[in-house]
């Protein structure tokens, strides 16, 4: 069996993800083609993949590499599975351009890698890449199922799922977390074992719409009373404020948690960032240019590990909760699984648009993944999707069309641009991103 990693590079999470599969008995003698198109962060991804195979798997896996484009069709050849972790543009250039040209314009962001315009960016640098993935993958292993778990996820996986022929499922880390965590925040950490919970929605804005403990009792009366009087006495200067202020003000104003982050979800509307209300960033924790900073300390970490691992050899690896060895484990052994996923919607959310991508429960087993109908959600949280959905859509037509008239209006459609920005300084904004990406984007017209 062949597993194919693109965006090998990543080495810390191709690290987790194919340290998970060299834990896993039915995975662990699978072949693992490493694919980049950096050929220094592919080779320390080799070095350090062949510790864990050596220390933790007792040599049995077989490591490829495949640099740069004239190399890929080889990766993926036979693959059964094909994880992708790419991140087109990296931090420098184009990370940092999509945050500091808005700030010419007075347009402040957290994270951009999901919505707002540094997500519309990020999802218009990838689309091109992922079709030529695509094209690959559809002559070179036409059977192969294509675990997504690149940024911005449901426009790259609603891009995939309406126009490709490859089987793809989007995955996210934020599912697997959302109410262990909460229950965690709220002091109700007696709960968190045996607890049941639903959750579907859009990636990053998925809902927590029921939570039981492991009796059947309703544990959101006690969750609403306790974040609300948290948020509130941190409001009041009672306790030092958290990092988590914006989902708790969810709770409060819309009556559900979200499965995302507040620094997330401070950008996904047009509540929270705003410049007539500048207070609202420190009333809220609301940590502005928060990407950037994460992408200076990862880097520099991350080279600190490099140096220790490869100076002296000693890293092992234990099985984590990341969903990609646990899904291929299911449809290899026909032992069925639960996850969180980012699936084409068709109806399986009602009161959300046909064409979007959706996260909702899925069952997996060996005849592949099956989503789950969710029916209606409240009105007041499909209302929230919609507002994402609607730039989401419009990044995608933009990309198979490459008009550009698609990319001004998915950014004046989006909540957190439009609610700061003329609609003048949105087309120039938009424009100039064009041209600062340089040949990082396609030629609109």
């Amino acid at each position: 069996m062949k597993i194919t990693f693109m965006g090998a590079g990543s080495t810390v999470f191709a690290r987790n993800v194919i340290g998970d599969c060299m834990c896993t008995p039915c995975l662990r003698d699978a072949e693992f083609a490493l694919y980049d198109i950096d050929g220094q962060r592919l080779k320390d991804s080799e070095i350090i993949l062949n510790a864990i195979n050596a220390n933790v798997n007792e040599g049995r896996a077989k490591i490829t590499t495949h640099l740069g484009v004239e190399n890929r069709k080889e990766a993926l050849r036979g693959a059964k599975f094909v994880v992708n972790a790419i991140q087109v543009g990296l931090y420098d250039p184009c990370t940092i351009t999509d945050f500091e040209i808005p700030k010419k314009y007075g347009l402040r962001q957290t994270i951009a890698d999901t919505l707002g315009i540094g997500g519309i960016m990020r999802g218009l640098r990838t689309i091109p890449v992922l079709a030529d993935f695509a094209a690959d993958m559809e002559e070179v292993c036409p059977d192969a199922w294509f675990l997504n778990y690149t940024n911005p996820m449901a426009i790259l996986t609603g891009f995939m799922t309406r126009y490709t022929g490859v089987k793809t499922i989007g995955l996210c880390h934020s599912v697997q977390t959302c109410s262990r965590d909460l229950l965690g925040g709220l002091g109700m950490d007696d709960k968190i074992e045996g607890r049941y919970d639903l959750i579907a929605g859009i990636n990053h804005m998925a809902w927590l719409l029921e939570i039981k403990d492991k009796d059947g009792n309703d544990l959101y009366p006690e969750i609403k009373r306790r974040a609300i009087e948290k948020n509130d006495k941190a409001l009041l200067g009672e306790i030092e404020k958290h990092g988590d202020m914006v989902r708790y003000e969810y709770i409060r104003r819309l009556g559900y948690y979200c499965t995302e982050s507040s620094e997330h979800n401070s950008e996904y509307n047009m509540f929270f960032i705003k410049d007539k209300y500048p207070e609202m960033i420190e009333k809220y924790n609301i940590p502005l240019d928060e990407y950037p900073r994460r992408c200076v300390n990862q880097i520099a970490g991350w080279e600190k590990e490099r140096d220790n691992i490869l100076a002296d050899g000693k890293i092992t690896h234990e099985r984590s909760h990341e969903y990609a060895s646990y899904i291929m484990e299911s449809m290899v052994t026909n032992k069925p699984y639960k996850i969180g996923g980012n699936v084409y919607n068709g109806g399986l959310i009602e009161n959300l648009d046909r064409d979007a991508c959706v996260e909702v429960p899925c069952l997996i087993d060996a005849s592949g993944i099956h989503p789950c109908r969710i029916g209606k959600l409240p009105v007041q949280l499909a209302a929230m999707n919609m507002t994402n959905i609607n730039p989401q859509l419009l990044t995608i037509e933009a990309a198979v069309t490459r008009k550009k008239d698609a990319i001004y209006q998915a950014a004046m459609l989006d909540p957190h641009t439009a609610s700061e920005l003329n609609i003048d300084d949105i087309v120039k904004m938009v424009d100039e991103l064009i041209e600062v990406h340089g040949d990082w984007m396609p030629k609109y017209h």
